[in-house]
């Protein structure tokens, strides 16, 4: 191959499924790369709940009762699903900790990491501070922290929050994901040939990179 796979990612920071995917996802480039493949990674944005409040008053346990019309038993059993499996990919989900919030700015951030070139460093920052840290990523003030932390200016960073810089990108990512018919994320576009939805198995995700990367190399040959 002259250059990598394409793999843009539609996903939102708060979407338990998304960093299960990513790990099952990261397990397959391994695989992928390995044997001489090369992949390149961007993270799109996907907002699964735009009206939750920047300080959601209640746990997610609360959230999740009142969103799915369920009862909080019910959210409960949700939640150890999820934490369990995540557990099965080496992710520690505290439920406890986690501040349910309204994720715009955050997909705003990430757009901020694109452009100087730490978006992939950032996304898994911020996965890890809301699911296993228990900070706010709903706040400018705090996503400037988590921005330093991958080694973003801090300033620049709360700048481009303040002044919704990238709010254009994180609209335009929702509106393909329309155009895509993407309902739910996680969701993998790759080398804008094939779609899968949700956290699948490694095996998955390597067999579309795989026949990805054969369908090029036989497009390539025969131009």
């Amino acid at each position: 191959m002259s250059r990598p796979i394409d793999v843009q990612i539609w996903s939102d920071v708060q979407c338990p499924w998304c960093y299960i995917g990513k790990r099952k996802f990261e397990a397959a480039v391994a695989e992928f790369e390995a044997s001489g493949g090369e992949v390149e990674v961007t993270y799109r944005s996907f907002e699964l709940a735009p009206d939750t409040p920047v300080d959601f008053e209640g746990t997610p346990i609360d959230y999740l009762s009142q969103r799915k019309r369920i009862s909080p038993e019910q959210a409960q059993q949700m939640v150890d699903r999820v934490s369990r499996i995540a557990e099965s990919v080496g992710l520690a989900y505290h439920y406890d900790r986690i501040h349910q919030t309204n994720t715009v700015l955050a997909h705003e951030l990430l757009h901020f990491a694109k452009a100087h070139g730490a978006q992939v460093e950032l996304k898994e920052r911020l996965l890890r501070a809301y699911f296993t840290e228990g900070r706010h990523i709903g706040r400018a003030d705090d996503l400037a922290d988590l921005a330093a932390d991958v080694g973003l200016a801090r300033a620049a960073a709360a700048a481009a929050l303040a002044e919704h810089t990238y709010l254009p990108d994180v609209k335009a990512d929702m509106a393909q994901a329309v155009a895509y018919g993407i309902q739910g994320v996680p969701f993998f576009v790759i080398d804008s040939r094939y779609g899968i939805s949700g956290a699948q198995e490694s095996a998955t995700f390597l067999s579309a990179l795989r026949q990805a990367a054969d369908e090029r190399d036989t497009t390539e040959v025969a131009s």
